[in-house]
């Protein structure tokens, strides 16, 4: 691969490397991907919210459901580049009644061989 370049690998599905390893930030849950008030996330929480119910509060139980989804679930292996290589995930979210379809962004550092949760969004509501 040329320095610089990256290598897209589009419905490549593999399973997350390492991914009992798989490391989540709460932090990066509860202030930006469910923080209604972050200029960036805020989208993210609304649809998390109207969608699943979920705020902030909810950072744990999204956290567990990453993780949980990382191990079982395959992934889309996106791109790959000198830094890193990043996978997309999609899940399936259920909490109560309401169930919706989740996708997640994950990388693998040059140098690491477990996965890092980047971000996660709804793409719909599931029936």
């Amino acid at each position: 691969m040329v320095a610089g370049m990256a290598r897209s690998y589009y419905n490549h599905r593999v399973k997350l490397p390492n991914a009992s390893r798989a490391f989540v930030d709460i932090d990066k849950l509860a202030g930006y991907c469910l923080n209604r008030r972050h200029p960036e996330g805020r989208h993210k929480a609304r649809g998390f919210l109207s969608t699943l119910g979920m705020s902030a509060k909810d950072a744990e139980f999204l956290k567990r459901a990453l993780l949980a989804a990382a191990e079982a679930e395959e992934a889309s292996q996106a791109t790959e580049d000198e830094y890193r290589r990043r996978y997309t995930l999609d899940f399936v979210l259920r909490r109560a009644a309401r169930t919706a379809l989740i996708r997640s962004a994950w990388i693998v550092r040059r140098g690491e061989d477990y996965p890092r949760f980047v971000t996660c969004y709804v793409v719909k509501e599931s029936r």
